[in-house]
């Protein structure tokens, strides 16, 4: 099937005011960003509504794949273009309805006529189009209020649109609307999900992870970074900061009680998050925590963690069920790559039996007695940073071919 163009039905934004061209706006771009190998990209905003088009149909074909994982969309329709000629919007009505899983549903032909001066009113074109899918496609019925295909017909002098399917979009904000978090990533398969929650709301997002050679692998980073290419389909731009955390960590194993090396583990985590967070002027940090899911996820040991810092800590996955957060990541993508059987440091050293209601002023105490501002300056400065989605590499010889 040829397709004109592609219809953007905004949904949340349209609820936004005096702020919608904002709201607008920051759309266009994440379209223009997802979509920057659609060299033939042309984008129409309208108040309540938006088009997209290509002259290539291998192009439309691409613009229909992406759209679902675009934040900010309520859902999208391919439309279709004929002259406004009769027997033309007959043929083209059956061509899009037979492209459809049509057998056996309730069906109606909604005419809006912009050309008054058409041959046929609206009343007559809604029966003479209707009759003659129905005629040709025989096994669907009638039915005027709420019919499960709706073929939509919109009548000008220079063309006639029809559309059929209405697809759902990922809903929620343009991301960037909503302001900066910075993410701990692990590598497993709770923070992609939170990623993709808290990215749903129009935050756009840059991830920290820390990694611990030789005790994790190349192999595990890799699996981080194919995370943050995944998650950067979803219609931003994603910033990885890796923290070379080897020393910090070992220094812990050999300076705390070995129960709570787990809660000072995080804390330290997070000291470095919010140091970097300052520098990339961040507004909150995000976590994939989900409330009693391991030791560290206890009420008393969240709030030792978080006695760290005074920034807002955001956890979109702490009241969910851990089947609950696996449906999302089958559905969004990331499962199969969180999966992957490499570890990340804090599940390379588990201790045997971690506390799971540690005290915050044993905590403070603990940790007195070795200096980790020192080795916290020297993570940061030693932190590799990489932008997602990654280029792609042009073969130099491509040319000669």
């Amino acid at each position: 099937m040829k397709w004109h163009e592609i219809l953007i039905r905004y949904g949340e934004i349209s609820t936004k005011g005096k702020n919608r061209k904002q709201f607008i706006s920051r759309l266009r771009e994440n379209l223009r960003f997802v979509f920057q190998d659609v060299t033939d990209l042309r984008i129409r905003s309208e108040h309540d509504r938006m088009y997209l088009r290509s002259s290539h149909e291998h192009e439309m074909a691409i613009l229909l794949e992406r759209l679902p994982r675009v934040f900010g969309i309520q859902s999208f329709s391919p439309v279709a273009e004929c002259k406004t000629d009769l027997q033309e919007m007959k043929a083209l009505a059956v061509k899009i309805v037979e492209g459809i899983d049509y057998k056996g549903k309730t069906f109606k032909v909604n005419v809006r006529r912009a050309y008054k001066k058409f041959e046929l009113d609206t009343y007559e074109l809604n029966r003479d189009l209707a009759g003659h899918v129905l005629t040709t496609l025989p096994g669907m019925t009638v039915q005027m209020k709420n019919p499960e295909i709706e073929l939509v017909v919109e009548v000008r002098e220079n063309g006639t649109y029809m559309m059929v399917e209405k697809i759902p979009g990922a809903t929620g904000l343009p991301v960037g609307s909503n302001g900066k978090a910075l993410l701990l990533l692990s590598g497993g398969i709770d923070s992609p999900v939170a990623a993709y929650f808290i990215m749903k709301r129009g935050v756009r997002i840059e991830a920290i992870h820390f990694f611990s050679p030789p005790f994790t692998s190349d192999q595990s980073l890799e699996k981080v970074k194919d995370l943050c290419q995944q998650i950067s389909q979803f219609g931003g731009k994603v910033r990885l900061h890796i923290i070379p955390f080897t020393e910090i960590q070992q220094t812990i194993q050999q300076n705390v009680p070995e129960n709570v090396t787990m809660t000072s583990t995080r804390r330290m985590m997070m000291k470095i998050s919010d140091l970097v967070r300052k520098e990339i002027d961040a507004k909150v940090l995000v976590t994939g925590e989900n409330l009693g899911q391991v030791a560290s996820q206890t009420l008393e040991s969240l709030a030792a963690i978080n006695d760290v810092t005074t920034t807002p800590i955001l956890r979109p996955l702490i009241t969910y069920d851990k089947l609950e957060i696996i449906d999302v990541a089958q559905k969004i993508g990331t499962y199969e790559t969180s999966i992957r059987p490499y570890e990340d440091c804090c599940t390379v050293f588990t201790p045997a039996s971690p506390k799971t209601k540690p005290k915050i002023d044993k905590m403070n105490y603990y940790e007195s007695f070795t200096d980790f501002d020192e080795m916290i300056e020297r993570a940061i400065q030693n932190r590799e940073i990489h932008d997602f989605p990654r280029k792609k590499e042009v073969d130099a010889f491509d040319d000669l071919l």
